[in-house]
């Protein structure tokens, strides 16, 4: 009697093992990029209940109550492109949209302009399950969809814009159960981190992996460097007869303590030029860093220059960056 009561326990916790893990929302990459390399994970969902911040991770890479994954383009250019093609997560049914906000920055308009529509052109997709997603910040009359319009899971529905509460090119991806956010990298209740906590498509694991600190962008260019002409991509080249060489390079997501160094070599190996930052203070979202020398009179050696940017985080280097310019 008592083996026959153990297996029906045992019976009814793989059933229900089996259909909660049924019941779990499996997404695909919303985004049409590569994660670490076109596209990149700027903030995470908050899971601090209180006014504190913290991630999945017990990290810094979010900030207030903040319910959504941010996925960030490398500029807003980019947007216009195939890598800023938003696409539906999972099958489902669309259940609202917005689509005639415009793309611009809200540095230039201020948070009361976009007081109400904070995320700017968007969707909401109800799916199996009581889940739905909604994808924020897409461009102006790019959304191309409409509501009670099934969707299936990899369909393109719009483009990433600049519409919104948002500074930067990026999609606000939300994902909620029963109208409560949820976090995709790690569900509630999880006893662990790992393939079994998350609601993304396994096939996404590795390309989907925490990164605490990445670089975003960088170069050279023949002149002053500034943080709106890298986000618009539009910083000067590096030119023979330029004024000045100059390497820049945009890192995201640094953390507190973090040190920044940026050495630029010339083509005999020697230092040309040299920046090194002090210790972050705070968390930071975004870093432009960049150093240079002023051209000579004799003009810029001939050559491939050579520019390494590295980060050290308690005594330890943990990102590397080389890039490269050639003058003839």
């Amino acid at each position: 009697m008592r083996a026959s009561r153990v297996f029906a326990c045992l019976l009814v916790t793989i059933l229900g093992s089996t259909r909660a893990s049924a019941d779990l929302l499996r997404l695909q990459l919303p985004l049409a990029c590569e994660p670490g390399r076109t596209c990149f994970v700027q903030y995470y969902v908050d899971r601090d209940p209180g006014p504190a911040a913290r991630d999945f991770t017990g990290g810094s890479q979010t900030y207030d109550r903040h319910d959504g994954t941010d996925f960030r383009l490398p500029s807003s250019v980019a947007a216009a492109g195939p890598l800023g093609a938003v696409r539906a997560a999972a099958a489902g049914t669309v259940l609202r949209i917005r689509n005639d906000a415009p793309d611009v920055s809200v540095r230039e308009t201020g948070m009361a302009k976009v007081a109400g529509v904070e995320c700017g052109n968007g969707l909401v997709i109800a799916h199996a399950d009581s889940y739905d997603t909604q994808y924020c910040h897409l461009a102006q009359g790019s959304v191309t969809v409409r509501p009670g319009e099934v969707v299936t899971a990899g369909q393109v529905i719009g483009h990433v814009g600049l519409s919104g509460a948002t500074e930067f090119s990026h999609l606000h991806f939300t994902v909620r159960r029963a109208g409560r956010p949820v976090d995709p990298f790690a569900i509630e209740g999880s006893a662990q981190i790992g393939r079994d906590a998350s609601l993304w498509d396994e096939s996404l694991g590795a390309s989907l992996r925490y990164r605490s600190g990445t670089v975003l962008n960088s170069g050279f260019s023949d002149g002053p460097v500034t943080m709106e002409a890298v986000e618009a991509d539009a910083a000067s080249p590096l030119g023979a007869r330029g004024e000045s060489l100059v390497a820049w390079v945009r890192a995201i997501s640094l953390e507190v303590g973090d040190v920044q160094r940026l050495v630029v070599r010339a083509p005999n190996g020697q230092i040309l030029a040299e920046n090194r930052l002090s210790p972050l203070a705070n968390p930071r979202a975004q870093s432009l860093v960049f150093t240079g020398k002023r051209r000579p009179a004799e003009g810029f050696r001939a050559g491939t220059y050579e520019a390494t940017y590295e980060v050290v985080r308690a005594g330890r280097v943990v990102i590397v960056h080389r890039f490269v310019a050639t003058l003839p």
